[in-house]
């Protein structure tokens, strides 16, 4: 063999034997990887596409990329709720879930990309009324994350997704008994996930870590939804370094716990100022939510914000709570025509699969118009306003109202407002009256009002009389906002045990 073969048959042999180190995969979230994850945790997907492809160019091995593929596809679908495209895509975690496990299952990341990917389908799927698949992907992402926590028991993402799975499973509503059971083997508690959600953010304080917008944003759901403490929500917000001027999800999360903590002048200024640069996911829910929050302010142009949301959303939830929502702008404006028109479109659009869309049908089915003085009240109190809403009602009494379920909502509107006011005496009074007089009415203020007088309880510590008003709450069956009610009332049962 001459020499020049001799050195051709050296280099292929080296050639082929460190040819399998340079196709090993791996999984790296550092440099461009990150800097994708950033782009889409700000809903700046055109950027983030952009850079997943350069990842795909200078690193072919890298898998992260297909995890944070599976994000984009999370975000988009759950914003845009489009069913079409959710059914042409939901194929794609198999494949994805095939290039995960070409990895080295010596990585921590090995599990935890599959359970998170499975974990983000499975909130897909709910939204998209697919229980069955929802709560299968929830328990195959439950195992995983439990091995894997087996394995690297110092490894912070874990906890980040068991933290919440821990703290939901205690407070799902019964109707969904039966998806906790096929999860089986997951038991957990408010505390413990919140325990851990927080051991996450005590990690993030100190390390460089990617998911510390994640982890922020679940203890803030868990502080909103399951600990009733929307203070603490907010403040949970302004130590996460959020920009909402200058990210969309940001902006979105900070104007929803504004909302929902009496701060409707921030929400306005919030969503009025949102991002708008090419290149952003479409959010047409946020053009909702300014005008409901210019609703509870009464002002006069809520409704071109609604009929944006109409003209833009391709998902089929909030439909017919839009519809409502101007149907009442209307009535505020004393167009009692383009409430009954509203009313209509209502009960021809959307779907009853949240609550809130089936209260608006209910509402839109009776063809009674509401009363002003109330509609007026609740729209303030729900915007905070609580001295407009409580002047509003004062001189009033029950025999101004000419029905039963008007001097019903009545006493629970005084309720809410006294609550807000702090005015514990006086609530509770109102909120008795309610559940006295409304227990075997199909509407969900009696049910509400022994929710609320369970709260009050837990807020003087009086934790036997807020037993027993969240177990009343339980024992109600509304026609509206069952499932929301319930499940506040069992998180209330769990933080007093």
């Amino acid at each position: 063999m001459n020499t020049l073969k001799v050195k051709l048959l050296t280099v292929l042999v080296f050639y082929l034997g460190i040819c399998p180190l340079f196709a090993q995969k791996y999984f790296n979230y550092a440099g461009l990887t990150r800097q994708a994850y950033d782009k889409t945790m700000s809903l700046q997907m055109d950027d983030a596409t952009l850079l997943l492809t350069k990842i795909k160019i200078a690193e072919p091995n890298n898998l992260a990329v297909f995890h944070l593929e599976n994000y984009q596809e999370f975000l988009r679908l759950y914003i845009t709720e489009n069913a079409t495209d959710y059914e042409a895509q939901r194929k794609n975690l198999d494949r994805r879930l095939a290039k995960i496990q070409e990895g080295s299952s010596n990585s921590p990341y090995f599990l935890f990309a599959q359970a998170d990917m499975r974990l983000q389908w499975a909130m897909l799927r709910i939204r998209f009324g697919d229980y069955w698949s929802a709560f299968n992907e929830a328990s195959k992402a439950h195992k995983m994350l439990k091995r894997n926590q087996e394995l690297f028991p110092g490894f912070m993402p874990n906890y980040k997704d068991l933290g919440l799975l821990h703290a939901i499973v205690g407070v799902v509503p019964d109707n969904f008994k039966w998806g906790v059971r096929l999860l089986g083997g997951l038991t957990g508690s408010i505390a413990q996930g919140r325990g851990e959600i927080e051991k996450v953010l005590r990690f993030s304080q100190q390390n460089d870590f990617i998911f510390t917008q994640e982890a922020v944003l679940f203890y803030v759901f868990l502080l909103l939804h399951l600990e009733n403490d929307p203070e603490a929500a907010w403040g949970a917000l302004d130590k996460g370094n959020f920009e909402p001027q200058k990210n969309l999800l940001h902006c979105f999360v900070k104007a929803n716990v504004a909302m929902r903590s009496g701060k409707n002048e921030e929400a306005i200024r919030l969503l009025t100022a949102r991002p708008k640069t090419a290149g952003l996911l479409p959010f047409a829910y946020l053009d909702f939510m300014l005008g409901v929050s210019k609703l509870r302010r009464l002002d006069g142009d809520a409704a071109p914000y609604f009929q944006t949301f109409l003209n833009q959303f391709k998902g089929q939830n909030y439909i017919k709570e839009a519809y409502q929502k101007l149907a009442w702008a209307s009535l505020i404006r004393g167009d009692a025509e383009g409430y009954r028109r509203n009313l209509e479109l209502c009960k021809q659009k959307g779907k009853t699969t949240i609550g809130p869309d089936k209260n608006a049908e209910d509402e839109a089915n009776q063809g009674v118009l509401p009363d002003l003085f109330l509609l007026k009240a609740r729209l303030l109190f729900d915007g905070g306003y609580l001295q407009k809403a409580n002047e509003l009602l004062l001189g009033k009494s029950e025999s101004d109202f000419k029905t039963p379920i008007l001097r019903l909502e009545y006493n629970y509107r005084l309720g809410r407002i006294q609550h807000g006011l702090k005015q514990y005496d006086s609530a509770i009074k109102f909120y008795q009256t309610t559940l006295e007089k409304g227990a075997l009415d199909p509407h969900y203020f009696a049910c509400n009002a022994a929710l609320q007088l369970g709260l009050i309880y837990e807020e003087l510590h009086q934790k036997e009389m807020a037993k027993k008003y969240f177990q009343r709450c339980l024992q109600l069956k509304p026609e509206d906002y069952r499932n929301s009610l319930h499940q506040a009332a069992k998180a209330g049962l769990e933080r007093i045990k």
